[in-house]
């Protein structure tokens, strides 16, 4: 069969975390080898990588895409159990029911701290890690922290004035961004989702849990956001930076050309002789 006529799978599962029922809108190709599993930022979804369906690079390679709880097309029966540590749990309850042992993962923002706190859960189910600025400090928090800087006990108005902020905001796809925050994420879970960032990347150590990480890992950023202050660090720990240039916060909508051609390039060299594994 031509790898490129593999057909995508999508389907809704049901599952429960903490007693909290979930059904899971997911996007899924099989194929050979162990799949890459995508998680999505804060107010975006699973789309944001669908591409990978048309990126020569990724022919009939297996992959995961679902839509976090609170977010797309999932649904969560209570929105205020939300978390990075619920997201987490969520990671793993999908994965166990898709029956996936080991797997490459790929996370953006909320979906890169997420995949941090599994990686480090489980170290030896993944075998490369692409963060692309996920939280791995305190200066991260530029939107999540906004839940104590703008705080606000009216979920829907945060979300709104959050969205107007962002839309104003000088960087790049950030007004691409902005104008479907409000169609994408449930307004209920923002809060929880927000103060666990925040306090993750406050008091986490999450720069100790990625350099710790005994698998090949890259850090993805945009050109905008080149004077993050802990770049050094991650390279001379070992692991492979990526700026992606005329880009910001999300090089999938402003640059995705040399965003995927920058993973397919780290995944060329992180696969594993056995495509089994």
């Amino acid at each position: 069969m031509d790898p490129d006529d593999v057909e995508l799978i999508n389907e809704h599962l049901e599952v429960r975390v903490d007693g909290v029922s979930l059904d899971v809108a997911t996007t899924r190709r099989h194929g050979e080898g162990a799949p890459i599993v995508f998680l999505h930022g804060f107010g975006s979804t699973k789309e944001d990588y669908l591409d990978i369906a048309h990126q020569a690079s990724f022919a009939g390679h297996p992959f995961l895409v679902y839509d976090a709880p609170g977010c797309g097309e999932t649904s969560c029966a209570d929105l205020s159990r939300i978390s990075i540590p619920f997201l987490v749990k969520t990671a793993r309850a999908v994965l166990e029911r898709l029956g996936i042992p080991r797997f490459h993962l790929v996370g953006h923002s909320m979906g890169g701290l997420t995949a941090l706190m599994l990686a480090h859960q489980e170290p030896d189910r993944v075998l490369s890690f692409v963060d692309i600025e996920g939280n791995v400090a305190p200066e991260d928090c530029f939107l999540s922290r906004q839940i104590v800087t703008h705080a606000s006990d009216d979920a829907e108005g945060f979300l709104a004035e959050f969205s107007e902020r962002v839309r104003r905001s000088p960087s790049s796809s950030s007004a691409l961004y902005a104008v479907s925050v409000r169609h994408k994420v449930r307004a209920g879970a923002v809060r929880g989702i927000f103060e666990s960032m925040v306090d993750l990347s406050d008091h986490g150590d999450l720069m100790a849990k990625f350099l710790a990480l005994p698998f090949p890992s890259m850090f993805m950023y945009g050109e905008e956001n080149s004077s993050l202050s802990y770049l050094k660090t991650l390279a001379a720990g070992g692991v492979e930076l990526a700026e992606i240039p005329h880009s910001g916060h999300w090089p999938m909508y402003s640059h995705p050309v040399a965003m995927w051609e920058r993973i397919a390039a780290f995944h060329a060299l992180s696969r594993p002789l056995n495509p089994q594994i």
